[in-house]
């Protein structure tokens, strides 16, 4: 029986392995995101229930102008406080209509 080595064109990049390690983009986008001059705005937002909500929702407030990222706190069932970075003044009529295209409801405050 012969074994043939096949080589899988990985390479170290630091601490850990470097099939887990980040790509120098993802990397960059990161340090751009932490650096860059972004606002944070928290809405709060009723009936997600698991990850597939978050998904949803999430997709639809990043197809807003000016977001760059959302973060989800999820108190599945209760209302979840959702995390908006954007570098542009956002509206709340867009994340309103965004979070209702979704399939949820944005509260006026957390329960």
């Amino acid at each position: 029986m012969t074994i043939q080595r096949v080589e899988l064109g990985l390479k170290e990049t630091g601490p850990g392995c470097s099939c887990c390690a980040a790509p120098d983009s993802a990397q960059q986008d990161t340090a751009r995101l932490a650096t860059a001059p972004f606002d944070a705005t928290q809405i709060f937002v009723e009936g997600m229930t698991c990850g597939h909500c978050v998904t949803s929702v999430t997709e639809e407030l990043v197809a807003l102008e000016g977001v760059e990222q959302v973060s989800v706190d999820l108190n599945a069932g209760g209302t979840s406080t959702v995390t908006i970075r954007h570098g542009s003044p956002l509206h709340l009529d867009a994340v309103r209509a965004a979070v209702d295209e979704a399939g949820y409801t944005v509260a006026d405050t957390p329960a």
